[in-house]
């Protein structure tokens, strides 16, 4: 089964029906009372509940007014703000090169941002990245999305975001896993720069890093990698689309598993004798 953002987007609006239906039935109003109250006809009300209309920001006031709901009001407004922006496409954000592949990672949203949570399986995260292994990751990207090949223009802007870091006032909380670690991008000598970075990057006062090990027990299992930024937006990437959630109820789902993930990480020493027990297995 595959998932198109069409397809998304539709689904959401029918999501956001039924949760509004719910509602007017919860507080025991009839559509035609729905209807006479907001001053609409019953048909558009039957519209927007059946998923076949989009509300507007005044419709889910009124929804959550009438019902006696409008501690609902925030989560729903956000849930309408993110039906047709939420699911982007690569390609088509590709077709002007690598350099225009953001999704929420814009310099706008890390300057708004105070403190990241970052978790990442399987790479390191991009604000941490050497050239050298940013290079080889986007080396993949573009054979595999069939971009331009900018990729000098590509890292030069990953490189700027990058400061971000060390402009104060924020703080970077990451969690990876070991597998992070022992995926390569380019060579051993590519993946030990890129290491010896890391252990760098773990001594500023401004970065909390974690690194869950293999083979242990643990509580919960992160299905992906995903950004959150502030308590605003949750941004995770797919091969095919760059997804963010701004509904409040899914970005408290996100921070509840960050925690579950955080609490089975090592830190300091531990983290630290991860990293360089991968760099001595590393030939050469």
């Amino acid at each position: 089964m595959t998932t198109s953002p069409s397809s998304s987007a539709q689904d959401a609006r029918r999501a956001l029906g039924l949760r509004l239906r719910d509602l007017r039935n919860g507080a025991g109003l009839t559509i035609r009372e729905l209807a006479a109250a907001t001053g609409h006809h019953y048909t558009r009300v039957s519209k927007i509940e059946n998923g076949r209309q989009v509300p507007t920001p005044r419709d889910i006031s009124d929804w959550c007014r009438l019902s006696g709901a409008t501690d609902q009001e925030p989560d729903l407004l956000a849930t309408l703000r993110a039906i047709d922006s939420a699911y982007m496409e690569h390609r088509r954000e590709s077709r002007a090169g690598m350099k225009r592949v953001l999704g929420a990672h814009t310099p706008q949203r890390y300057r708004a941002t105070k403190v990241f949570r970052i978790y990442e399986h399987n790479v390191i995260p991009g604000l941490f990245q050497t050239p050298e292994y940013a290079r080889a990751m986007l080396e993949f990207w573009i054979r595999f999305l069939g971009t331009p090949n900018d990729i000098d223009e590509a890292i030069a802007v990953r490189t700027e975001r990058q400061q971000i870091v060390q402009r104060g006032g924020r703080r970077f909380v990451v969690v990876l896993e070991e597998q992070a670690l022992r995926t390569w991008f380019g060579t051993a000598e590519v993946q030990a720069g890129q290491l010896g970075r890391l252990l760098e990057v773990m001594a500023l006062p401004q970065i909390s890093l974690g690194i869950i090990p293999l083979m242990r027990q643990r509580g919960g299992v992160g299905s992906a990698g995903f950004w959150i930024f502030d308590d605003e937006l949750v941004a995770l990437e797919t091969p095919s689309a760059s997804i963010q959630v701004t509904a409040p109820s899914e970005i408290h789902l996100y921070a509840r598993m960050f925690e579950e993930l955080k609490n089975a990480a090592v830190y300091g020493r531990d983290a630290r004798q991860l990293i360089t027990g991968v760099l001595d297995e590393l030939p050469g």
